[in-house]
């Protein structure tokens, strides 16, 4: 008799009201895998655009996906279940992971689930320091940050680019990081900060004091200074939001600065860049369970601390999404298992 579990599927693309509430299998165990009984899920940008179809990109590069699906990736749980091949793990750990990031990205990770399977490559023990909760939050944006400014990791080919993508000494440098509020730049900051770079933070006004907390030397509000004016000497702008708009971060930099953008898709400003000597460059966050055993010390020690934006239960999945859509968000969004 197959085991059922409560899931989070949906059977068609649209907004979060596909979102439904439903039971589901529970998945099979493979070899090389561990899996986990989930106490909370971290939301993402992916989930959304996956939710959604993909809508925003050229048709030919919308993938084709098989419903019902679940949607997530980032979990923290305990293991029930450990593959007889699988080493460095035992029932009852508590653990984190993002789950078969990008490969898993159409469903296939099951994130929004009260189980899932995951390869115990991507998986680490959960820091001692932190709750579920704040380690479900954790996972890609985090290793977002990680691996844009301190150590990219994997040698898989740039979807965005054809040179690799390479981090830059941040001691002593002015770094900027824009959507410093927001799930990526949180962390972005702290570990800007705790390389030794001078880190100005653009984000609204009503996230200041928190920026502060988190080790920013400045904070920007975007609502009331134009930041393409204010500065010319910049080392290096890690842009969260990207997009078209990223162009303008471009006469902040110094020549030989670089630009990083989280969201390169839409920005074409290739060749002023060029002309001004500045590198644009993005990465594929991909999973990484040494590194986030690597980023669980810096937790435990308190260099680095999650923030989180709010908290649904399961069930309000849709709920979550909304708050997501709504924006300005402090942080991220983490779904509580019961």
């Amino acid at each position: 008799m197959t085991r059922m579990m409560n899931a989070i599927r949906q059977h068609q693309f649209g907004g979060p009201q596909v979102l439904t509430y439903e039971q589901a299998p529970l998945p099979e165990l493979n070899p090389g895998e561990v899996r986990i009984r989930v106490h909370a899920i971290g939301i993402n940008p992916p989930d959304w655009y996956l939710r959604e179809g993909f809508k925003d990109l050229p048709p030919e590069w919308q993938p084709t996906v098989k419903f019902p699906l679940i949607l997530g990736s980032d979990v923290s749980g305990v293991i029930e279940a450990i593959a007889e091949d699988v080493e460095g793990f035992t029932i009852g750990d508590e653990v984190y992971a993002m789950v078969r990031f990008p490969e898993g990205m159409l469903g296939d990770s099951s994130g929004y689930a009260e189980y899932v399977t995951a390869p115990a490559l991507e998986v680490a023990l959960k820091p001692a320091r932190i709750d579920h909760l704040q380690a479900a939050a954790a996972p890609m944006s985090l290793l977002t940050a990680w691996q844009f400014l301190i150590e990219q990791g994997h040698t898989a080919a740039n979807p965005f680019q054809s040179q690799p993508h390479q981090p830059v000494p941040l001691k002593g440098k002015r770094v900027l990081i824009n959507g410093a509020a927001g799930g990526v730049g949180h962390y972005a900051v702290q570990l800007a900060k705790w390389q030794g770079a001078h880190v100005i933070a653009v984000a609204s006004s009503r996230h200041q004091n928190l920026l502060h907390e988190l080790g920013a030397d400045e904070v920007v509000d975007y609502t009331q200074t134009n930041v393409g004016e204010r500065f010319s000497d910049l080392d290096l702008v890690m842009d969260t939001v990207g997009g078209q708009h990223a162009e303008r971060f471009l006469q902040t930099l110094k020549p030989a600065g670089a630009l990083f953008l989280a969201y390169p898709l839409g920005f074409d400003a290739y060749a002023k860049a060029e002309a001004r000597n500045i590198t644009v460059s993005a990465t594929q966050v991909r999973s990484h369970g040494g590194q986030l055993q690597t980023l669980a010390g810096l937790f435990n020690d308190g260099t680095i601390k999650t923030v989180i934006d709010s908290v649904y239960p399961l069930v309000e999945a849709a709920a979550a999404h909304e708050r997501a859509a709504s924006g300005h968000l402090q942080g991220k969004i983490v779904l509580r298992v019961d």
